[in-house]
């Protein structure tokens, strides 16, 4: 059976998209880019990389990109359309961690967003 991780013996091993460097690999499409910046701003505040955590954030960054703002529903019907199939209860215990670790913050119109460091730190990773 043949294993993708192993290499083979007559072609030379590449190194895979997530192992390269942060200066902006070519042939990256935008979303894999967004990810890895994404994965970059969780370890730094010290946390695990999910799925949920990725897709979350990325609605984030994107209604934030489009001037507009999303509470738990508005995040939760976001993930939705992409065929992500979250419960309302994971999506919103999700951004309760996100809020408590200090990556994003809880507006007063109960909508959320990213933390002003979360920003300065994707920022930087751009």
């Amino acid at each position: 059976m043949y294993n993708q991780q192993l290499p083979m013996d007559s072609n030379k091993s590449l190194p895979s998209p997530s192992m390269a460097g942060g200066n902006g690999v070519l042939g990256k499409s935008v979303e894999r880019h967004s990810n890895d910046r994404i994965r970059f701003l969780l370890k730094s505040f010290g946390l695990r990389t999910s799925l949920i955590r990725l897709k979350v954030i990325d609605a984030l960054i994107t209604a934030a990109e489009n001037d507009r703002s999303l509470g738990v529903r508005g995040v939760h019907s976001h993930l939705l359309e992409l065929d992500i199939p979250l419960s309302f209860l994971s999506v919103r215990e999700v951004l309760k961690r996100l809020c408590s670790e200090g990556v994003i913050t809880l507006n007063p119109d109960k909508s959320y967003s990213l933390h002003q460091e979360a920003i300065a730190l994707l920022h930087s990773k751009a």
